[in-house]
This record gives C-alpha cells, structure tokens and sequence, in this order.
C-alpha cells in the first residue's frame, strides 16, 4: 500500500514517577556498549482491537493513560533509560525522560497488515532509528481507525542490546498489567571495564546510499529443508541461507568481492561463568566471525554441501564465543577479531554481513492488559547486509528483516533459489 497518513497529536516526555536515588545517578557503561552502534533498536508491535463495537475514542484515551502510569513506574527500576549520555560516555541518570507520542493514523490496522511494505513501517516509530537524539528511550503511540494499535518504540543501542530492549517491554507491559517482574541488574561494566577503543566504532556497515528491507517468512517445512543434512538448528541453517543468496549478489557484479565476512551476535550472558542474569542490562553481546575466501571454492560441488560448508563455519564461529574468550573480553586487551573487524571493514574487496536473532525473545509475551500482539517487526535500519531474524507469532517459523542496498534488491527479489523456501504473506 501506499504512505498512510500518521498525524502526532501530542508530544511530552515521562519521567519516573519517583526521583532517583543519587548514588545511582552516574551508570558506567560496559566496554560492549562503547563498540555498540549509535542507531536505535526500533520495535514494533500491533495490536487487534479489543472490541469492533467499543468506543474506539474512549479505548485509546484509556489504554494511553495506562501506557503512561506504567511507563513512569517502570522507569523508576529503569532509571537509566530516563537518562542522558554524557560526554565521558557514562549515563547521567538525570530523571530528563523518556519521549511519548501519540499519533492517528488514517487507515485500518487491516490495511497495514494485509497490503503493507516495509517502507511504511518507520511511520509507526518516534523517529528515525538511526538518526541523532538527546533521549535514551522513545514511544509512539498510534491508534488505528478501527481501534488497533501500533507501539513504536526506539531504544538507544548505546546503553541496551535487543535481548534488554525486551527485558524492558516485558516489565513494562507487566506493570501495565498489575504483575510482578524480575528487576533488571545495571553492572554490565563491572563484569567488563570500558576500554580506550576511540578508533573504533560500532556504526560499521552504516551506508548513505539507499536501503531497502525485505521481510521473507521461512515456514517450518522450509526450515526443515534448510536443516536438512546440515545438522544445524533452524536459526543457523537461515542464517547460512541468507548468507549464500546474499553472496551471489556480490558475485554478480562486475568486481565481486574476494572475501566474504558473516558475523553472527552471540549473547554473552549464558557464557559467562556463573552465567549472567537473563535479565541483566547493557550490550552483553559480542560478534563470532566466519569468513569465505577464495580458497573454499563454494561455487561447484553439490548443494547440499555448501550448505554444509556455510553452516558449519558459523557454527565453529559462535562455538568460539566460549567462556575462555569471555574472560579475554573482560581483560585489558582489545580482542584481536575487533581490531580486525575494523581492518576489513577497510578494505574494498571485503563483503561484510551482520545477522543477529530475536528468535528466543519473548516479544509476543508483551501483553499491556489488551491481549498479545498479533505482530512484532523490526523496521528499516540502514546497515547494509543486516539481518533480524524473528520468531513467527506461532513459534514454528522465522521471519527475517533483510537490509540490503536498493540496486541490489533487484537481483535478491528475482532470485530463484531464493523464492521457492520463502513467503512475503503474513505469518
């Protein structure tokens, strides 16, 4: 469908609804979050009507109250979300707030979901995710015609990684729903001490040129075909699938890239010895590399066995990621695959291609008192070859959210070794 018209009808910053306490008003942040990005993680969740016959003006003056009470209240256990980032790179926990729009949007929730494109799904958001804002935390509330809901919500990647953006949305919602929660923990930089990394970013892979998202639906009988052979789970067997697909369109052009680079996000916090809190705050992430040089030669040979091959390189890249490395990351040192991460991001005849998965996380619990989503998505980011991997409202399948380069998209839209394991319907 076309741009919908969504037109913001207020604008106000909630704060906790009580003062936080001053010695936890400076919030070190981890040596992770200094190589974070400085985008947003953008979230959004739709909601069915609650009632076709209801009065829909008086539902959403209601439900937006109540966002707002609960907000404030979980912000008071989330106290650094309601700050801001100094220039020492800590978090003045300052009580400034949170952003909270209200939006209408002209057009039924139906129309969204039944006829949508991904470019008009950062309408539903705050703002841009990767632009540049004073806030750490931003909503959007937008109520649909017919009574739906859609909660934009942008959390800065500089102080939470996608794991505690929902660790947030599930205390929210439970405290919008009167229920206890597990309380967050903030002592992400005790475990790992910032280090001097000025020369490096996290912003890598952040193009100006055009990017597109294109979301595919792997159903479980796709996903078992992907397995099949590899002896893999489903989020790698994806994961080396997308890789391959996107590989041939380097291949394709004119000077393909020789080296091709997969980073995969692993969650640090079961790596840790004892293993971290679920529910501890911060980047607890770090990236497991698997590289394709030309001496694999994965151009020949059966199918079945590049896929194999592909699987089998991120497999032994994340099972890298293991406790002895953690306790390299939490050293002095710089760790030898950031420095280099940053050589290669150099290098022109390199091809880089991010994927990280949402598939574990509870995003289809966030019940604010209405019922659970009906969708969760994560919109448009401008990375070039990232990859969100999401569960499917029912858990059997993956939706991936692929960012790719506009005049790539044509090659990845007409590929036929893409189409026949994936689908663009709802799930």
């Amino acid at each position: 469908m076309a741009m919908v018209n969504v037109e913001i009808i207020s604008k106000e910053m909630i704060k906790p609804s009580s003062p936080t306490p001053h010695h936890l008003r400076t919030h070190k942040r981890s040596f992770p979050d200094q190589f974070a990005p400085t985008t947003y993680i953008p979230i959004i969740l739709f909601y069915q009507p609650s009632n076709a016959h209801d009065d829909v003006d008086h539902h959403h003056v209601q439900k937006c109250y109540r966002l707002k009470m609960s907000l404030q209240q979980t912000l008071n256990r989330f106290y650094p979300l309601a700050g801001t980032l100094k220039e020492d790179h800590s978090i003045d926990c300052n009580d400034e707030g949170v952003e909270f729009n209200e939006a209408r949007v002209a057009c039924n929730l139906s129309q969204v979901l039944q006829h949508f494109n991904m470019e008009i799904l950062n309408q539903f958001l705050p703002f841009e995710p990767h632009g540049t804002h004073d806030v750490l935390l931003a909503v959007k509330y937008n109520i649909f015609k017919c009574g739906g809901v859609a909660i934009g919500v942008c959390v800065s990647h500089r102080i939470a990684d996608g794991a505690s953006a929902t660790t947030f949305l599930g205390a929210w919602s439970a405290t919008s729903r009167g229920d206890e929660y597990v309380c967050p923990k903030f002592d992400a930089a005790t475990y790992f001490p910032p280090k001097d990394i000025s020369w490096g970013k996290g912003d890598i892979g952040v193009t100006k040129e055009k990017i597109v998202t294109r979301r595919l639906v792997f159903d479980k009988s796709s996903i078992a075909a992907l397995k099949k052979n590899t002896y893999s789970t489903r989020v790698l067997a994806v994961s080396a699938f997308i890789w391959k697909r996107l590989m041939a369109i380097s291949k394709s052009k004119p000077a393909p890239a020789k080296v091709h680079v997969a980073t995969h996000a692993v969650n640090l916090r079961p790596k840790m010895a004892p293993p971290m809190p679920t529910h501890s705050f911060g980047n607890l992430w770090y990236f497991a590399a698997a590289v394709v040089s030309p001496h694999d030669q994965l151009d020949g040979g059966d199918d079945h066995d590049r896929n194999r091959t592909l699987v089998m390189k991120l497999s032994n890249a994340i099972k890298g990621i293991d406790g002895d490395f953690v306790k390299k990351l939490q050293s002095d040192a710089i760790p030898d695959s950031l420095t280099k991460k940053v050589e290669v991001a150099s290098k022109g005849d390199v091809e880089s291609y991010r994927f990280t998965s949402w598939c574990r996380f509870p995003l289809y619990e966030a019940n604010f008192g209405w019922g659970e989503p009906t969708w969760v998505c994560c919109p448009s980011m401008p990375f070039k070859n990232l990859v969100v991997l999401t569960s499917t409202r029912d858990g059997n399948g993956i939706e991936a959210f692929v960012n790719i380069l506009e005049k790539d998209a044509v090659v990845f839209d007409s590929d036929e070794e893409l189409l026949p394991f994936v689908s663009w319907k709802m799930a």
